[in-house]
């Protein structure tokens, strides 16, 4: 018996993909709406990256929308169709984060609703609960592939001064409760925890005093990959060894995976995959490394459309750009955080490709 469980002898693996914000502006909700009908449709935004999404096992990220209902909206109070959502599955993300400064963007509407409407389409999600009772009986989310497990634990730093109404809850960042949730994590016997985390400063690439000591914290606790969201921009990655011998990752901040803005930097971000192996009773850390992406926003026939594209896959394609002005674009973009992630990460690497097929560049 392994864990008080069956005995785990055979050699499996687990691949994780772990991706940034996904956020609804207004231009990103115009570009999906179908005017004569009055529908929505996001599934030609992950025609690009999807299918590197579809070659992960299980795929995690932040949604920073709220599914509170139309009339749908971008900043500063997000409200996007349930649309948007399917997208995200039908383009293979597994798992939704609802914990984020605008999970209570609509108030009531909005966490129930968000909640609701992805029950609704069976996507699974954590960091939001309609009450004390579903958060008793929900969190940790856990996820299983075979004889792998793991627990999923989010909480965001703030939901950007609006109350969360009771019974609803918003996990926030609250060490006592994060040490609670973690012990019990522990006693369902997960073979990794996983801390998806928003916090930090906007716009800022580098992880900040509050998120150093957060993720000290959160490794002392028993997390072993932790990922951030929030600052919009991308902020270092780090693969360490505990004093267990185990491999950890923080990822401190994966950037947009999807947006409309277009500040420095703001325009793409990261995709950290991470390998699982199982064996010899054990399961560990066995590959890690970061796609770059970055979002291409053409004008087509008068109206502006949204691509996630994997950076090195387009770098040498400029004749699939519309001009070299968006070519240049995204160039400028991979070349900053590509000099700027090898000068600030440890042990992980740039995954990029080559005649079609994904290298690992050691």
């Amino acid at each position: 018996m392994l864990n008080g469980q069956y005995e785990k002898s055979t050699t499996e693996r687990i691949s994780l993909l772990f991706i940034g914000d996904i956020m609804g502006h207004d231009e990103q909700l115009w570009s999906a709406q179908d005017l004569k009908t009055n529908t929505w449709n996001f599934d030609s935004v992950f025609r690009f990256i999807k299918p590197l999404i579809e070659d992960s096992d299980i795929t995690i990220g932040n949604l920073e929308v709220t599914l509170g209902g139309s009339p749908y909206k971008g900043y500063p109070r997000f409200s996007s169709p349930a649309a948007f959502a399917q997208a995200c599955s039908n383009a293979g993300i597994d798992v939704l984060m609802t914990a984020n400064n605008h999970s209570a963007d609509l108030g009531k509407a909005g966490i129930s609703g968000t909640i609701k409407r992805l029950d609704s389409l069976n996507i699974k999600h954590t960091g939001s609960f309609l009450n004390q009772a579903s958060r008793d009986s929900l969190s940790p989310l856990i996820l299983k592939k075979g004889n792998i497990s793991l627990a999923l634990l989010n909480y965001t730093f703030s939901t950007n001064g609006i109350k969360v109404p009771p019974p609803l809850i918003v996990n926030p960042i609250d060490k006592t409760q994060i040490t609670s949730d973690i012990e019990k994590a522990k006693k369902l016997l997960p073979d990794k925890i996983i801390v998806f985390i928003h916090w930090g400063n906007e716009y800022d690439t580098i992880p900040s005093k509050e998120q150093t000591e957060l993720s000290e914290f959160l490794f002392s606790q028993g997390a072993d990959i932790v990922i951030g969201s929030h600052p919009h921009v991308i902020q270092k990655v780090i693969m360490f060894n505990k004093e267990d011998g185990k491999s950890k990752i923080i990822a401190y901040s994966l950037g947009n995976f999807v947006s409309n803005q277009s500040k420095p930097l703001t325009e793409g971000g990261l995709m950290v995959k991470v390998e699982l192996t199982l064996e010899n009773n054990s399961v560990d850390i066995s590959d890690a490394g970061y796609y770059l992406t970055w979002v291409y926003k053409p004008i087509i026939h008068y109206k502006k459309k949204f691509y996630i594209l994997p950076c090195s896959e387009y770098e040498y394609a400029p004749d699939f750009f519309l001009n070299q002005t968006y070519y240049s674009k995204m160039k400028k973009f991979l070349n900053i955080s590509r000099e700027f992630l090898r000068r600030q990460n440890t042990d992980i690497h740039e995954i990029t490709f080559a005649k079609s097929a994904s290298i690992l560049n050691n």
